[in-house]
């Protein structure tokens, strides 16, 4: 049996009032993953392990089944393996967002969602600047990029800019969270401060305020971490001998490659609402052809949820079900080598909140031949009848890959 997880991201949320106190999954129309649920089984899954923050790094992991405590290094060392860069054993690597500040306010943590175009001649003209025989930028996609520090210390409180929108910038920079660190967090907060007078004045960002648009006029670099030792997927799970990983997102993809997955890549992927939903779709029934499990991830939902868009949010919900889990049930629902579907968010974005949490996210399993349970309709409260009850750690993983 081959193996496909369709991961929309930050997509379970909290009741909203002005929604009936629906959740968006229970308000949103959802035909398909209605469709699956109730054909299949379902269950809750707590992705976010005791003591890790819930971000999708973690959380993405934790839908593989990989142990936390063991393998995570924070999210800098997944994206360095996604943009290419070979991460040396001494060298440490931290998630750098391009931010939009307004005075000492973090207004947005994706300097207005900037192209990769533009970013790109930010982020080689702060490596010029800024860098040095043990620093270096590197650019990621869109507002995501890396910081690389040669023997940095990662005993570091940082915080995701995602997680504090509207709020004061300066009490949020790194701290030590040991004495050996106090070096490598002055240093990183002085690139921070640095970068901020460095990019104001910037043509690039100069040209966006004169369009109207957010200018990318700090980094942020949070998540630091060395080089993970994670098994490979295929040694987890043997009858995984060629897997797929979909993602516009370079730390899912990071995941994939030290997970050995191939990535692939797909034309229109943005990790917005207007990512191209069919294309992606197309390309996982595609690698299903060849490949014994493919990791579809998108993004859309979990943006929408950190601009607090709720309508925005619903139609993401509604255009995954209906782009991407439909076009890929009907296409290998009656394949004589049978496909098991698995839909699930990696964590709530609640739009109230504007952040990721730690709540239990809903999943449903559904294959030719399962036995279905009694659950009707996909949302997070359906969920909570499920037959899986709620798992954690590898369990979801387990029970999906072995049914």
């Amino acid at each position: 049996m081959k193996h496909i997880i369709i991961l929309g991201d930050g997509m379970a949320d909290w009741p909203v009032k002005s929604l009936g106190n629906k959740t968006l999954l229970q308000y949103a129309k959802t035909p398909y993953m209605d469709k699956l649920a109730r054909m299949g089984r379902n269950g809750r899954l707590q992705t976010v392990a005791k003591g890790f923050h819930p971000g999708s790094e973690v959380a993405n992991m934790s839908v593989l089944g990989y142990d936390l405590p063991k393998v995570y290094e924070g999210r800098g060392s997944l994206e360095a393996a996604s943009i290419g860069y070979d991460l040396k054993s001494d060298e440490m690597a931290m998630r750098c967002n391009l931010i939009c500040v307004d005075g000492d306010i973090i207004k947005n943590h994706s300097a207005g969602h900037i192209s990769t175009e533009e970013a790109d001649v930010l982020m080689k003209f702060l490596d010029k600047e800024l860098g040095n025989d043990r620093v270096h930028f590197y650019t990621g996609v869109q507002y995501r990029h890396l910081l690389v520090i040669k023997n940095g210390n990662k005993q570091l409180d940082c915080t995701p800019p995602h997680d504090v929108p509207l709020k004061p910038f300066r009490p949020l920079l790194v701290k030590a969270q040991v004495p050996e660190a106090e070096e490598t967090a002055r240093l990183i907060n002085n690139l921070i401060l640095k970068s901020q007078e460095l990019l104001k004045n910037h043509p690039i960002n100069l040209k966006r305020i004169a369009e109207g648009k957010d200018p990318a006029n700090s980094i942020w670099p949070w998540s630091p971490g060395y080089r993970p030792k994670m098994p490979l997927f295929s040694s987890i799970f043997p009858q995984v001998k060629r897997g797929a990983v979909i993602s516009a997102v370079d730390l899912i993809n990071g995941i994939g490659c030290y997970a050995g997955l191939r990535r692939i890549h797909v034309e229109g992927a943005t990790g917005l609402y207007n990512t191209n939903y069919e294309n992606k779709a197309a390309a996982a029934i595609e690698a299903l052809k060849t490949d014994d499990f493919v990791y579809l991830h998108i993004e859309a939902s979990d943006e929408a949820g950190h601009e607090g868009d709720i309508p925005l949010k619903i139609k993401t919900i509604e255009y995954l079900d209906r782009r991407a889990v439909g076009p890929i049930y009907e296409a290998t629902k009656d394949w004589a080598d049978p496909v098991s579907i698995a839909v699930l968010p990696d964590h709530p974005t609640p739009c109230e909140l504007r952040t990721h949490t730690n709540d239990p996210v809903p999943f449903l399993i559904w294959h030719p031949g399962i036995e279905p349970d009694s659950v009707q309709i996909y949302d997070e409260v359906a969920a909570c009848s499920g037959s899986y009850g709620l798992m954690k750690e590898d369990e979801f993983i387990k029970a999906f890959m072995n049914d």
